[in-house]
């Protein structure tokens, strides 16, 4: 990694740190070091960053705000690429908006509502970055990604930049064509957003807010959801029912509030979340016979 280290130093594209503990950059505050950490400066650095990738064919992996992430204890070989400042562009035409894949989903939903743009309400709690909001599918309170994205510009790992319309992102639940069959980098996506009433976009908000407050852990380091919705049932009303919440392994807890959160309790290790995801799940199929999955990614060395 020397080597590769060097080079990427030499071309000046932004922030290049070797062996950076994860557990800085996740949301959960947990997660081994990245060989390479990579914090490219511009789109075009990240170009660079990923013709370095290629010609040294070393594993890669793109990140955002950390949420919606587990990362190994043992960290992640190769070079973990951070979205952030220079790729968080945001142009306003109309009710068309088009967003840098850096860009804070909270501060964006909130800099929209007060324009009097609505679509984004949904999005005034999820912890994320418009590019991982996008790889993903997010969504909350009845709406997604997909209901308002019309195209999103990818960088794939052969270094070629393509426009995706909604269709060919193929979303369908918390998933997108970029986690199953073409991994690539978000760097910018366009929505389209309606006209609407400003204090009724953001009483919205607001409201959305509340309601993440009163019934959601935000004052502990967590993931978000861990499970998918076994639909038509809900992970977290199965998990509560089940009266798992509150318990814990090690230093992670399912959280009092909240069913389907994990809460980083006290220096809780990425193999404590897993322990307790495992029992969860093997909980949940003994008294329902229900099959629940993860909806946190869980990434890293074994």
């Amino acid at each position: 990694m020397d080597e590769i280290f060097s080079e990427l130093q030499a071309l000046n594209i932004g922030k290049i740190k070797k062996n950076e503990p994860l557990a800085n950059h996740t949301t959960i505050k947990i997660g081994g070091p990245a060989d390479l950490y990579i914090e490219p400066s511009s789109v075009i650095h990240l170009k660079m960053v990923m013709e370095v990738i290629r010609k040294h064919r070393i594993n890669w992996r793109a990140i955002g705000r950390g949420s919606n992430l587990l990362v190994s204890d043992k960290g992640i070989e190769g070079a973990v690429i951070k979205l952030g400042s220079g790729l968080d562009t945001l142009t306003i035409n109309g009710t068309e908006i088009t967003v840098g894949g850096g860009y804070s989903l909270v501060s964006l939903s909130t800099l929209i509502s007060k324009k009097g743009l609505t679509g984004l309400e949904f999005a005034s709690g999820i912890p994320g970055s418009v590019g991982g909001a996008v790889y993903m599918n997010a969504g909350a309170h009845g709406s997604d990604i997909s209901k308002i994205l019309k195209r999103a510009h990818i960088l794939f790992e052969d270094g070629s930049f393509e426009w995706l319309s909604n269709e060919e992102m193929e979303f369908t639940y918390r998933t997108s064509v970029l986690q199953i069959k073409r991994p690539g980098i978000v760097v910018e996506a366009v929505f389209e957003l309606a006209a609407g009433d400003r204090d009724e976009i953001v009483s919205q908000m607001q409201k959305n807010k509340d309601y993440r407050k009163e019934t959601q852990p935000w004052n502990f380091p967590c993931a978000g959801s861990i499970f998918r919705n076994p639909l038509p049932h809900y992970a977290g009303k199965l998990i509560e029912v089940a009266g798992l919440k509150g318990f814990s392994i090690g230093g992670a807890k399912i959280s009092d509030m909240h069913g389907n959160f994990i809460v980083n309790a006290g220096n809780a290790t990425a193999g404590d979340v897993l322990a307790l995801i495992e029992h969860v799940k093997d909980t949940i199929y003994q008294l329902y016979e229900i099959k629940i999955e993860t909806e946190v990614e869980i990434i890293g060395r074994k």
